[in-house]
């Protein structure tokens, strides 16, 4: 098995050199998001799907009070960060993403494409703005997530809110909703009586979606039913960024009281899976499970959330 699907990463030597301005933050508020009281939960899976991404062992993790986001951050409130501090995407900076090759018109369709992953295609002009190139807008997006954003873009929207990114764990315990060891935030069956639950893919991965679950790339943050907590699409539609350094073992190690994973690395953790996730290749839209980026890579795929010290 190979993650590409999930966490296509821009090269290495690729690297930005200058930095970006400090962002001043804004008044801290809650409004939008859900105090959880915390507590002990069971946290991964002995699911060996994906071995390398070290899902397991089921270990107890206990966690301090925290408010979290109800949903993703949406185009337009990240479009109101944008507004008021003149920020700069990384895509923007090196002037390309990765988009999703069916998003694309036939004469982008032949753009370099990804050795391991060719329905990842490298499109110049693909930002947030314009999440499927020049030829694209969010005009009719501004409740759906924001993507084309790094982790260190992640990071910096936070930042000016005054918030912070979710510890993996912190995340995993949110998306559960209260339920012991349940593969989905809503339980065990990915389409109880036959309803779709969350944005993934549906059909023939990658050569057809038949948009059964009624999206074929994301959808409004709000689009199906909330979990216990009250939290909206912790399954499919976008990878979501976690503050973690990313490594297979560490985790099992890691502190049992509010863990926050090793100490470096040169990937993050992302959860949650996306709108491409399908169960014949990535399988990632389980709670449990979890794939990984470099901070500085961008995809039409990823998005985020944050959260709160309460």
């Amino acid at each position: 098995m190979t993650n590409r699907c999930c966490a296509v990463s821009r090269p290495p030597s690729s690297q930005l050199s200058d930095e970006q301005a400090i962002i001043d933050t804004i008044a801290t508020s809650t409004d939008g998001m859900v105090r959880l009281a915390g507590g002990s939960f069971l946290m991964g899976s002995n699911d060996a799907t994906f071995p390398s991404d070290g899902e397991g062992p089921v270990r107890e993790v206990s966690l301090d009070p925290f408010w979290i986001d109800e949903t993703a951050v949406t185009n337009a409130q990240f479009a109101e960060f944008v507004a008021q501090t003149g920020y700069v995407t990384e895509a923007e900076r090196f002037d390309w993403s990765f988009v999703f090759y069916l998003f694309l018109p036939p004469e982008l369709q032949n753009n370099a494409a990804v050795p391991s992953a060719p329905w990842w295609r490298q499109v110049y002009g693909a930002t947030w703005r314009q999440p499927e190139g020049k030829h694209s807008n969010i005009d009719k997006r501004a409740d759906h997530p924001v993507v084309h954003v790094s982790w260190n873009d992640a990071l910096a929207y936070a930042t000016w809110c005054g918030k912070r990114l979710p510890t993996e764990s912190e995340w995993e315990f949110a998306a559960r909703g209260g339920l012991r060891q349940k593969r989905y935030p809503w339980g065990d069956v990915l389409t109880p009586q036959g309803k779709h639950q969350c944005n993934i893919w549906q059909g023939k991965f990658p050569e057809k979606n038949t948009g059964r679950d009624g999206f074929l790339g994301t959808c409004g943050v709000r689009a199906f039913r909330p979990n216990r907590y009250g939290l909206y699409n912790m399954s499919g539609n976008v990878w979501e960024w976690c503050s973690d350094w990313f490594h297979p073992t560490f985790r099992q190690y890691d502190s049992a009281s509010n863990p926050h994973g090793p100490p470096a690395g040169t990937a993050k953790v992302v959860k949650g899976g996306s709108y491409l996730c399908h169960k014949s290749y990535c399988n990632r839209y389980r709670v449990s499970a979890r794939t990984h980026n470099t901070p500085d890579s961008t995809t039409g795929h990823m998005g985020f959330r944050c959260v709160l010290t309460a």
